[in-house]
């Protein structure tokens, strides 16, 4: 007698989690624990469940504290929220793939889309889901259904996680009719999916098929469905009581398939029941048929894995295993901040490394990284061997130097191999991707250790070679302030730093270099010498710009009067620093006509003043200015105007124009 075990048998994903999660809280509280409805459509798991504290209820209403879980299926949302409003601590154990549906329909709702549901208007799935919706919903479960529907401006179209694709499909396209915008989203569980595939293989091949699951489970009665149509005599039982098993023994070829609410020991106990036929031998043989359609895992193992559900913290992956595996976030990679949604979707086929076989809730525990750092370490290894350079982005700044991550893997950069050059904050490498070789490699000890600094010696010697074939005297070049001393300005010229003296920083005396530019400036200096063998570049700042003293004779003259700020106060006089940037000397004696003891009496440093140019001495680079004769001008213009006005008055008789000319002044 041969036995065919379907794939996919037996607990899916979302109803092993509401298990899990109720057997956690059993075992955490004392305190009564209520289900509303009951927790899965399995009555022999939920009895067990009820054996160690659960309470089922279909009313709560008369509850006025405790905790209350809500199942797989989900329920409206009206429901949940009346629940807490009760004071009620809510679990929510609602299968993540019906919580989706759940925000698609209120989110297209809220955007005016009427809700129709492919699904059993009595399903509790199926209430649930339609809780959800904020405006008009339907509920079809066959083309009558469609047809009586009326005719829409926009329709969301969702499923019963549990349909039949074939179903799902020729529903859809019928409601296509019906409405101007029809959006349709296929939203049954993959791994309902699944185990319809598998069952519908399986019923191919059988003489028999035996499904086991809860009489009112949907998912169950689907797959009975499909058993019916490809094998001729089918047995749909909740446990090995429901069967007889001497009618078993006609049959060649037995296929079993499981609900998504049959848990494993009911898959167990009908088989071990199944030992008081033939002489054990089906027993045997569905034992190993059972153990052979589960894969083997180890710790340590790398197995192959197909990606069943996303969230933001972690990834369920279906190992072919009797429990799925979980990946969470911070076994997906080594970057922190990596979002699970953005490596994975949904039946994404993926290579996973098995950390634990249970981590204590069923669950085999899994990493993705895990299998990328044996692939990476491999890589580095060969660009170890070949000294091949490798990009690092730095992730974070650590005693001694940097932490930085090499295909994934993290390696450290040493302070004093960080740059060729002094750095004084390793903060500021931070989130930047470097090229770096590996100095250092143990793959067994998981050692990797970086350097920058000589990829950068050698970026330095090929600009530097660069920029010496091209230096010339009086060559205006760019460059950046470095560093200031009291005597100048070294500037990077591209891997060479030459200075500007002091005396070259302005064509002003300035006493510090501070003055004139900072630290980080972009600057445009001249080549005024250079020498290769004593590595010295001499460059000039005030060379690039025109002399203020030419600008100055190039545009004044004696006798104007130009504007210009005191700058400097002595005994003998004042220093006026004119617009056009050249000082000059205003004397003591050409402040005013009035006796000035010192100019620091009538004069302050910072004071903008009007001054007559008096004289130019382009020999000695000297400028006289004064404010007394700009004042002696004006009192000599008042003079000639009064002298002026009283002639033409004395002469007003005789020539009356003058006189009218001299009032209309």
């Amino acid at each position: 007698m041969k036995i065919i075990i379907a794939d996919h048998s037996g607990f899916c994903f979302g109803v092993k989690r509401a298990v899990d999660m109720t057997i956690s809280e059993l075992d955490a509280d004392s305190n009564k624990l209520y289900s509303y409805g009951p927790l899965i459509h399995n009555p022999q798991a939920v009895k067990r469940l009820e054996s160690r504290g659960l309470t089922t209820l279909n009313d709560y209403s008369s509850l006025k504290s405790g905790k209350i879980i809500i199942r797989s299926h989900g329920v409206p949302k009206s429901k949940e929220e009346e629940m807490a409003s009760k004071g009620l601590e809510v679990i929510d154990s609602t299968c993540p793939y019906v919580k989706a549906v759940h925000k698609r329909v209120e989110d297209y709702s809220l955007k005016g889309y009427n809700i129709v549901i492919i699904g059993d208007n009595k399903h509790p799935e199926v209430v649930g889901i339609q809780g959800y919706s904020q405006g008009d919903v339907h509920t079809v479960n066959s083309i009558e259904d469609v047809i009586a529907l009326p005719n829409m401006d926009k329709i969301c179209v969702v499923s019963q996680t549990t349909n039949t694709k074939e179903k799902f499909d020729t529903l859809s396209e019928a409601i296509k009719e019906k409405g101007e915008v029809v959006e349709i989203f296929n939203t049954i569980c993959k791994a309902t999916k699944n185990r319809q595939d598998a069952t519908k293989e399986v019923a191919q091949m059988a003489d028999v098929m035996i499904i086991i699951g809860g009489y009112t489970s949907s998912n169950t009665k689907k797959l009975v469905e499909i058993s019916k149509k490809y094998c001729n005599n089918i047995y749909h039982i909740e446990s090995i009581k429901d069967l007889s098993l001497q009618e078993l023994s006609k049959f060649n070829t037995i296929g079993i398939t499981a609900g998504a609410s049959t848990p494993d020991w009911i898959i167990k106990e009908a088989v071990e029941a199944m030992d008081k036929i033939n002489n054990n031998e089906i027993n045997n043989e569905m034992m190993e048929a059972i153990e052979n359609t589960f894969t083997r895992i180890h710790r340590g193992d790398v197995i192959k894995g197909e990606v069943i559900f996303v969230t933001n913290n972690e990834v369920m992956v279906n190992i072919n295993y009797k429990s799925d595996g979980i990946i969470t976030r911070d076994e997906l990679s080594n970057d922190p901040n990596v979002n699970p949604k953005d490596l994975y979707k949904e039946g994404d086929e993926i290579y996973v490394y098995v950390v634990k076989n249970d981590d204590g809730e069923g669950n085999v525990v899994l990493s993705a990284k895990r299998v990328e750092d044996i692939k990476s370490w491999d890589e580095l290894e060969e660009s170890f061997n070949n000294k091949e350079l490798v990009e690092a982005k730095v992730d974070r700044v650590v005693k001694g130097g940097l932490i930085a991550l090499v295909k994934g893997v993290n390696g450290f950069i040493p302070a004093s191999h960080v740059s060729a050059k002094f750095v004084s904050d390793l903060e500021t490498f931070k989130g930047e991707t470097l090229e770096v070789e590996i100095i250092d490699f143990d793959k067994e000890k998981r050692r990797l250790v970086l350097s920058r600094k000589e990829i950068e010696k050698g970026e330095l010697k090929v600009k530097r070679d660069a920029l010496w074939a091209n230096l010339e005297e009086n060559k205006i070049i760019q460059g950046t302030v470095q560093r200031l001393t009291d005597f100048g300005a070294f500037v990077d010229l591209g891997g060479v730093d030459g200075l500007i003296h002091i005396s070259d920083l302005s064509w002003h005396r300035v006493k510090h270099p501070s003055e004139v530019v900072k630290a980080g400036d972009k600057v445009e200096v001249q080549v005024l010498s250079f020498d290769k063998e004593k590595n010295r570049i001499s460059l000039g700042l005030k060379q690039t710009i025109e002399e203020p003293w030419v600008a100055f004779t190039n545009t004044v003259n004696i006798g104007d009067v130009v504007e210009g700020k005191i700058v400097n106060l002595l005994d003998f006089g004042a220093f006026v620093r004119l617009n056009n940037g050249v000082d000059g000397l205003l004397h003591v004696s050409q402040i005013s006509k009035e006796h000035v003891a010192k100019p620091s009496d009538v004069l302050t440093v910072g004071q903008s003043v009007e001054v007559k140019v008096i004289d130019i001495n382009n020999e000695d680079r000297k400028i006289s200015l004064s404010i007394k004769e700009i004042n002696e001008d004006s009192n000599a213009q008042e003079d000639t105007k009064e002298e002026v006005k009283e002639e033409a008055i004395l002469n007003e008789d005789s020539d009356p124009t003058i006189g009218e000319i001299i009032n209309s002044k």
